[in-house]
């Protein structure tokens, strides 16, 4: 039986007091909707129909690149009429999955576990037990089956005290979507077309509605406001701080660090605090990264150790190097092994060979430095004249003394030195030295300019 998903995206988010839909606001690193849509690909779903409504066009934007059907819904009366207006695009047959766009942590356990028990009755929800389910509509049932759902609003001070509430995801027939959202009505406190209606079309036809609960309560928490978005990272970085602590890592203080992506670690790995990792991570054995570090697709072998406050995007580390601290490494930068980068050292789109180092203050762009290599304090690869970039070359066993200036194209050969404080616009053979300065000129009795007195 094939599956789509309904996402319901089309609100405003009045109380984020934001120019950005709700749905856009992040969350780890990613847009609420997005962690949404992720999840959906997941159960290899047959299409995503989500809806959209104000900025719908920022909406679309962002999500261009996924295979999504779009349904707007122009004027904002209620979820059930959200879903109402997906029925020319959605299929006759199969089921449907609904979720909302601003609750973004619902696990694909969760999910599938709510298609197998729907399975059979041909509508399911998720619900959740708490202690205080203020403001949220309550599960009425008579001898364990679900009855209804009552908003808060509309309840009674008896079913007010229930504490099994909706939590807005649901399974259910597209058959029955088509037979039953045309006979919604707004007859209610709200003046709105409720969703939660067809629980009781459902009883009506004499259709049991399965049910099940979370593994997390956070899953199926929405965001509103900025002070539950702020309460929901914490809950959903603690997850994911557990987990990898459950797969040995040493967090010095989960609480202090932030997961915005995927981090594949090795055994015995450690990570100081507030540490942030982007996008999709790699971290060999007995890795280990210093504090306040941001760590952006990068992959990092066995041993390696990163002192603090050092930044890395797009970048290739071999094992056994030592980086940092306010090391920065950009795109395109590929360290070997036992590899040695400082403070204060830049490295971009360049490959830096076995054990070659660069301690301090040095930029390296386009460049390939060759192994057992030392590039001297304060050198620069010149490697754009204003318009075009070129390559530096440095073989292998090269010295570059410090405050050096090698003006790309040009090529340093194996074993050569260049002087400190040269500027070098030619090749430099194998084995030679290479120094470019000026006569140094001495004065005696040099009065320095003293300031005026006032």
């Amino acid at each position: 039986m094939s599956t789509s998903v309904i996402i319901l995206a089309a609100g405003k988010g009045t109380r984020m007091r934001s120019n950005l839909p709700k749905v856009l606001q992040p969350l780890a690193g990613r847009p609420l909707l997005g962690h949404v849509i992720e999840t959906a690909k997941k159960l290899n779903v047959a299409n995503i129909i989500t809806i959209y409504g104000h900025g719908g066009d920022k909406v679309q934007q962002a999500f261009a690149q996924e295979q999504i059907q779009w349904v707007e819904q122009a004027e904002q009366l209620g979820t059930g009429h959200a879903v109402k207006v997906t029925l020319p695009v959605l299929p006759a047959e199969g089921v449907s999955l609904i979720l909302s766009g601003d609750v973004p942590c619902v696990t694909q356990n969760t999910l599938q576990r709510l298609l197998d028990a729907s399975a059979q009755t041909g509508i399911g929800i998720v619900t959740l037990t708490v202690d205080d389910a203020t403001g949220y509509g309550r599960i009425v049932r008579e001898n364990g089956q679900i009855q209804a759902i009552v908003e808060h609003k509309d309840a009674s001070d008896e079913q007010r005290q229930i504490k099994e509430f909706n939590t807005g995801i649901y399974c259910v027939s597209n058959a029955k979507l088509h037979q039953w959202l045309p006979k919604l009505s707004n007859e209610n406190a709200q003046g709105e077309y409720y969703l939660t209606d067809i629980i009781a079309m459902a009883i009506a036809d004499g259709l049991e509605v399965a049910s099940v609960e979370p593994d997390l309560a956070f899953e199926v928490e929405g965001v509103n406001d900025r002070v539950q978005l702020a309460r929901l990272e914490r809950e959903f970085q603690g997850d994911k701080a557990k987990k990898l602590m459950q797969q040995g890592v040493h967090l010095i203080d989960p609480a202090r660090f932030d997961l915005r992506g995927n981090l594949s670690v090795g055994q015995d790995v450690r990570i100081d605090i507030n540490v942030i990792i982007e996008g999709d991570c790699e971290f060999g054995d007995d890795v280990e990264i210093g504090a306040g570090c941001v760590i952006k697709n990068t992959k990092i072998a066995s041993g390696t150790k990163v002192q603090p406050y050092s930044i890395f995007d797009h970048a290739v580390v071999g094992s056994d190097a030592q980086i940092g601290p306010f090391a920065r490494l950009r795109p395109g930068a590929k360290l070997a092994n036992e590899v040695h980068i400082g403070n204060f050292v830049e490295v971009k789109n360049s490959s830096i060979g076995l054990g070659s180092k660069a301690n301090h203050f040095t930029y390296l762009g386009d460049a390939e430095v060759g192994a057992g290599s030392n590039i001297g304090a304060g050198t620069i690869t010149c490697n754009y004249d204003g318009a075009n970039k070129y390559k530096t070359i440095i073989g292998d066993a090269a010295f570059i003394g410090s405050n050096s200036s090698l003006v790309a194209p040009v090529s340093i050969g194996n074993g050569a030195t260049v002087g400190a404080g040269s500027v070098i616009t030619h090749d430099v053979a194998e084995n030679s030295l290479a120094f470019e300065r000026s006569k140094q000129v001495a004065k005696e009795n040099y009065q320095r300019p003293q300031k005026l007195k006032k």
